[in-house]
């Protein structure tokens, strides 16, 4: 794949996923709430289904899985319930300081993970995404190289934007010094993460 197209591609990616949505909030939330590693795990399960959808793409499956209504509902009121779940959750927790918090498990982080993946498989626009965009960067040769390219660069792209989306959240997150205001926050993240649910429903419902 040539330099510019690959480069061409990263700019249009980048504007994609830095874009408010969802699942940056959700990244946000987490982070704020439950540490950065929550965040990133997040992130990692938004960055799989991503992929997994690339990969699609390059079979030319894009359209086939698109089509695939019960399943793709499935997962995505799935993920979306859990998230409103966790706000639910969030908001009714008793107030602990971010510094004697403790962390989440290895298997709480894998659920947070899979449920990032799960709404992504679910996304109904990630098909139309792809097959709106990758024409203009790849023809109809579509090599396991440039499958590789396009992977590497997405996964670049969403390392900054995750990264950054961490960054700022856990900036925030060192501010939570008193019960008063970590009840403040953890209600507001709660909030947060239940309307990124509800959001997701109505994104399905209305596409």
């Amino acid at each position: 794949m040539e330099p510019h197209a690959l480069l061409a591609f990263a700019l249009a990616f980048f504007v994609f996923a830095a874009s408010p949505g969802p699942d940056n909030m959700t990244i946000m939330a987490r982070t704020v709430s439950h540490g950065a590693a929550s965040g990133i795990a997040y992130g990692a399960g938004t960055v799989i289904g991503i992929l997994i959808y690339l990969a699609l793409a390059a079979f030319g499956l894009s359209l086939i899985a698109s089509e695939m209504g019960f399943v793709m509902t499935l997962l995505r009121y799935g993920g979306a319930a859990y998230l409103i779940y966790m706000g639910f959750r969030l908001w009714t927790a008793a107030p602990v300081v971010a510094e004697t918090a403790p962390q989440e498990r290895s298997r709480d982080l894998a659920t947070v993970c899979l449920t990032a993946v799960a709404l992504n498989l679910g996304n109904p626009k990630m098909p139309l995404f792809y097959l709106a965009l990758l024409p203009n960067f790849v023809g109809a040769d579509f090599t396991t190289e440039t499958y590789l390219s396009l992977a590497s660069t997405i996964v670049a792209v969403e390392v900054i934007v995750v990264g950054g989306h961490v960054w700022i959240a856990g900036r925030a997150r060192r501010l939570l010094r008193t019960p008063r205001i970590v009840r403040m926050v953890n209600r507001g993240a709660g909030a947060v993460l239940a309307l990124a649910g509800i959001a997701v429903m109505a994104t399905r419902r209305a596409s």
